[in-house]
């Protein structure tokens, strides 16, 4: 059985140490192969036009073109990458912006390497992944309510759904079966007037939960 293809992963920061240091740290694990290593976002997005990574990440706060502002290049020339932020930062701007321009995750730096090899895996295979700093962030209590009232059970669904955590997670979280935590998830798009689960997470940044 031939083995499957390692996740090919591009680091952005201008931070040589940084990079230095997280290329060390990847290298270590067979299953992830760093294509490259950049100090800015342009010169990252020459880089990954030329590698074609599966997963770019990238810190948010850098010269010239920042982060955030370099998802919409990535997303442009690159559509089927998936963006991974790296960043210090658990400011609810920040990582509610980096979502809604298209990154697929948010992490902190602080975070232990194995999270960040989890958040790779996840992103690579089209889930999102968020550090649970920056879950709390996202789920902080904001002044505007719900217009749409939601259980408590939904509520729950939710949060764990904004996480970026799958149907399988989710049964395992809450004591409940898979099949009924996608009948939630389904229940929750059609009560909410939402079509996709990147939506529901949209939905989780602008309102929060109680």
């Amino acid at each position: 059985m031939k083995d499957k293809a390692p996740i090919k992963i591009l680091l952005i920061d201008n931070h040589p140490l940084v990079l230095d240091g997280l290329k060390a740290l990847l290298e270590c694990y067979s299953h992830i192969e760093v294509v490259g290593t950049a100090g800015l976002a342009r010169t990252g997005l020459d880089l990954a036009l030329r590698t074609r990574p599966d997963v770019v990440l990238m810190d948010i706060n850098m010269p010239q073109v920042n982060g955030i502002e370099a998802i919409d290049l990535f997303r442009a020339q690159l559509p089927d990458v998936r963006i991974l932020m790296l960043s210090m930062h658990d400011s609810r701007e920040y990582i509610s912006t980096s979502v809604l321009r298209g990154a697929r995750g948010y992490i902190l730096k602080d975070v232990a390497t194995e999270e960040i090899v989890q958040a790779i895996e996840t992103v690579a295979a089209g889930g999102t992944f968020f550090s649970s700093g920056v879950s709390d962030a996202l789920l902080e209590r904001r002044p505007e309510d719900n217009a749409v009232p939601l259980t408590s059970r939904e509520q729950d669904v939710l949060r764990l759904l904004a996480a970026g955590k799958s149907n399988r997670d989710i049964a395992a979280a809450l004591g409940i079966a898979a099949a009924t935590a996608e009948t939630h998830r389904k229940n929750l798009k059609k009560k909410l007037g939402i079509g996709t689960t990147a939506g529901l997470t949209r939905y989780v940044i602008d309102r929060g939960l109680n």
